[in-house]
C-alpha cells in the first residue's frame, strides 16, 4: 500500500504543471475601460517579461531581488461572481469567457530589503488556454498575449 502511494505521488509530481504559466514575454495588445492618467495607446505593443526571479516591462520589474509568485485557480462562475473581479465582466474576450479555469496570479518582488524597491503585480489573470493574460490598471484592463 505504501508503494502504491509513493508511485502515485511520483506520478503526480512528474506531471508538468502548466497552470502557473507566466514565464515568457507578454505583449500588450488591447485596453478595455477608462484610462485615467495613462495613455493606453502608448502601451500597445509594449512587453512584460517574466523568467524565474527576473521581470521587466510595462507594469512591473524585479531584478533577481526576491521575486515570488503564487496563484489561485477559479472556475469562471466563481471568478465572475467575486466582487474583486467585477471589472472583468466588461471584457468580451472569448479566451476569458470560454476558459474552463482562470488563474489569478500574485507576483511580488521583495526588493532585497529595500522598501522602496518592493513591488506587487496583482491580479495578473491567465487562462487554461495559455494564450492570453489580463491586468487591470487604472480604470480598465489591459490584454496581453504571450510571444510564441
Amino acid at each position: 500500500m505504501t508503494l502504491r502511494r509513493g508511485l502515485a505521488l511520483c506520478a503526480l509530481l512528474a506531471t508538468p504543471a502548466q497552470a502557473d504559466f507566466i514565464d515568457t514575454t507578454w505583449t500588450v495588445t488591447a485596453f478595455t475601460g477608462e484610462a485615467w492618467f495613462i495613455d493606453p495607446d502608448a502601451l500597445t505593443g509594449a512587453t512584460q517579461y517574466f523568467e524565474a526571479g527576473f521581470a521587466e516591462g510595462a507594469f512591473y520589474g524585479c531584478d533577481f531581488a526576491g521575486q515570488s509568485a503564487t496563484y489561485t485557480s477559479y472556475d469562471p462562475a466563481a471568478f465572475f461572481e467575486n466582487p474583486e473581479f467585477a471589472a472583468f465582466a466588461a471584457l468580451e474576450d472569448t479566451r476569458l469567457t470560454g476558459a474552463s479555469t482562470l488563474y489569478v496570479h500574485r507576483i511580488t518582488c521583495e526588493g532585497q530589503g529595500d522598501p522602496a524597491a518592493r513591488r506587487v503585480l496583482y491580479p495578473f489573470v491567465t487562462t487554461d488556454g495559455r494564450d492570453v493574460a489580463f491586468y487591470p490598471f487604472e480604470g480598465g484592463i489591459f490584454t496581453l498575449e504571450p510571444d510564441r
